[in-house]
């Protein structure tokens, strides 16, 4: 799989003065120069229209667009750091890990047809992870525990019920232990083969932004730029019993390791969530007819991109 690699000449003010409290005893433009890869799924490669546009070229259909977090950050401390890029939309952890990946780009039929569609399949993430990696950052899980499934299932019962009830957590509750404990035995599986591939490197664990907000009765019923027929009764669900245990999960496999660090993204972005007036979370789509399905737009990967810089930073101080 290609590597998508940007490099900046000339270092910024912003990154100047951030490499100068890193390293203080150097200049800016005789920095060292550190091998950072980023791994991950859709929120960490963008995805979706709301978070910039896709630059491969080829197109892969991982879908990593130019205001997505790592790449936003890339220009910010560029000089600094030399990405490595190979997150891809749909990736569970397993493809983070060692399984090959085929990626779906934009094809989503009935719904959405991708003309580039069938793309050929991408080798494991942590194949662009080596000895001389510095800085790995990861943000992944996801998709593991099922949570498209989950958005689609709940949409369909939701609209079956009229609004009322929680006919998802009716559906799923009982498996949902058996798929968190999944995530951990997976997530601690990469952590892992990651720490063994890139020895001296500090694995920096991304965790998912707040997307449905404390009250779910701010969203509206059958708002397709919220969540659709998705109930108010299952929101609240997905939120306490999904998604915060989710981002509890990887951040106690994270705290395993010694070499791991845990960013957390949810608790920044906590009034910023698919219901709120200034979301960082795109609903399902994105007016005027854009398909976004729960993603992060080019706010949050900003945002994402403020909290990830820091822990790089202090990651290599």
């Amino acid at each position: 799989m290609a590597r998508f690699r940007t490099r900046l000449a000339v270092v910024g003010s912003a990154a100047a003065l951030a490499v100068g409290a890193v390293l203080p005893s150097q200049s800016a433009s005789a920095a060292q120069e550190f091998q950072w890869v980023a791994l991950g799924d859709s929120y960490t490669a963008g995805a979706v229209r709301a978070a910039g546009d896709t630059f491969e070229v080829p197109r892969d259909g991982c879908e990593r667009t130019d205001r997505s977090y790592p790449q936003v950050v890339d220009r910010d401390l560029g000089g600094l750091f030399d990405l490595v890029n190979v997150s891809c939309g749909a990736a569970t952890i397993d493809n983070v890990t060692d399984t090959p990946q085929e990626p779906v780009g934009r094809h989503l039929p009935p719904i959405a047809e991708d003309p580039d569609y069938p793309f050929p399949a991408v080798p494991p993430q942590s194949e662009a992870v080596g000895a001389d990696t510095d800085v790995i950052t990861v943000g992944v899980g996801g998709n593991t525990l099922g949570f498209a499934d989950f958005l689609a299932t709940c949409t369909r019962l939701g609209g079956e019920s009229g609004g009322a009830g929680t006919p998802c957590k009716d559906a799923f509750a009982a498996e949902l232990p058996a798929r968190l404990k999944k995530v951990r035995q997976d997530y601690d599986r990469m952590l892992a083969v990651l720490h063994e591939r890139a020895p001296k490197a500090k694995i920096l664990s991304v965790g998912y932004p707040t997307i449905i907000p404390d009250d779910a009765s701010t969203c509206t019923f059958g708002d397709l730029t919220q969540f659709g027929t998705i109930t108010r009764g299952d929101l609240a669900w997905l939120r306490t019993d999904v998604l915060e245990p989710l981002n509890k999960t990887i951040r106690e496999s994270t705290g395993t390791q010694s070499a791991a660090g845990f960013v957390d993204l949810s608790t920044p972005s906590r009034k910023h969530s698919v219901c709120d007036d200034a979301k960082w979370v795109e609903g399902f789509v994105t007016l005027p007819d854009r398909l976004s399905f729960v993603h992060p737009n080019a706010l949050g990967h900003r945002s994402a991109a403020d909290h990830v810089e820091k822990a790089m930073l202090d990651a290599i101080s």
